[in-house]
């Protein structure tokens, strides 16, 4: 499949994207912890959870349903961090662990897996553990250089989901030990280098609608437009200066041959054309112009851009002889929206399963 740059398509992007979006609500803090009622499953979780080093479990709260809310410590961030978790249908025996990360919003606003999603009822029956992190907004869930005042000050994402976290996430929820990683948008770029900081420690990974680029101007403007115009901080305080090594060394389409061997891959984007969750009476829309037009105008060219960036991540996996190794999804039309990243998640599903040994 071949793909050309267009920049008026990335003027667009950038004219758009800023000119719609909205400041987001900033989640303050997990509150006070309190002791889970006896007996419960948090209870239990409670019970069994070990620290790993500063990084510890601090409260678990039982949800409705199969969901759960803990707060765990995070040493190197030095902050509590709140995860939203889906119990497995058997809590009696050990399960495998999906980490499922939020978008841009980090799930602080209210465009997140639970809300918009209802993966609820959709892992409702399945034999797996999903814990998504919150308070992530506009970090890319990566390791920044420096604090930054608008995101929470220190940011140690892949320190923290890669080395402090799962030990805490096995003890406490009786995980199998074995792990798969999704992430949508934004973190459709860090759902790969959170597997090339650790290529063993993920069966398979998830990308819907990422563009896994930061090595390019179109790549890095992106990015700007994300952590600078959307979570007023600082780009700088990231990766250093754009186009220093540190943006280099976090580029999946240069450095995914380094997963050559390690897991399993789908990767899904339409082409930002309207489809099938383009309607007035599509999940999200409901009857509303404006709302239909704004996905359809800004959700179009923002899907049509990481479209291009997700056909150079294919040639890059077929050039590195990863072939057999990786499932790409081009759809010929959609936009970034969740109606089809639920459909991703759906249809991810199976090689997510097989790739931890749980039944689909």
């Amino acid at each position: 499949m071949r793909v050309t740059k267009k920049s008026r398509r990335l003027k667009a992007l950038i004219g758009a994207t800023t000119a719609t979006v909205a400041a987001l609500p900033v989640f303050l803090g997990a509150g006070v912890a309190t002791a889970a009622a006896p007996g419960t499953d948090a209870a239990k979780v409670e019970a069994a959870a070990q620290s790993n080093g500063g990084t510890k479990l601090v409260s678990a709260k039982q949800g409705t349903g199969n969901k759960m809310s803990l707060v765990v410590r995070s040493e190197s961030m030095g902050r509590d961090i709140p995860l939203e978790v889906i119990r497995p249908a058997d809590t009696s025996k050990p399960a495998p662990t999906l980490y499922l990360l939020n978008g841009a919003g980090g799930g602080e606003d209210s465009a997140s897996w639970q809300k918009q999603a209802d993966i609820g009822t959709f892992f409702a029956g399945k034999q797996v553990n999903v814990v998504t992190p919150m308070q992530g907004a506009f970090t890319y869930y990566t390791d920044w250089q420096k604090a930054d005042p608008s995101l929470h000050g220190a940011n140690k994402w892949e320190t923290f989901l890669t080395e402090e976290l799962p030990p805490v996430i096995d003890s406490a929820l009786g995980t199998t030990g074995v792990n798969t990683l999704a992430g949508i948008s934004t973190s459709g770029t860090s759902v790969f280098n959170l597997a090339l900081k650790d290529p063993q420690l993920y069966k398979a990974v998830g990308a819907y609608s990422g563009c896994a680029d930061t090595a390019t101007p179109v790549g890095q403007t992106y990015i700007q437009i994300v952590i600078a115009a959307r979570g007023d901080a600082d780009t700088e305080n990231m990766w250093g200066p754009v186009g220093s090594p540190d943006w280099i060394a976090h580029d999946p389409i240069i450095n995914i041959g380094k997963l050559r061997g390690g897991p399993k891959l789908y990767v899904s984007n339409a082409s930002g054309l309207p489809g099938p969750h383009d309607t007035l009476d599509s999940q999200g829309i409901n009857g509303n112009v404006g709302t239909l037009a704004n996905q359809v105008v800004v959700g179009g060219i923002i899907e049509a851009a990481t479209n291009e960036c997700t056909h150079r991540l294919f040639n890059a996996v077929n050039a590195n002889g990863m072939g057999e190794q990786a499932f790409f999804d081009f759809k010929p039309a959609g936009t970034h929206s969740w109606g089809y990243w639920r459909d991703d998640l759906n249809n991810s599903w199976p090689m997510l399963a097989d790739a931890m040994g749980t039944p689909r």
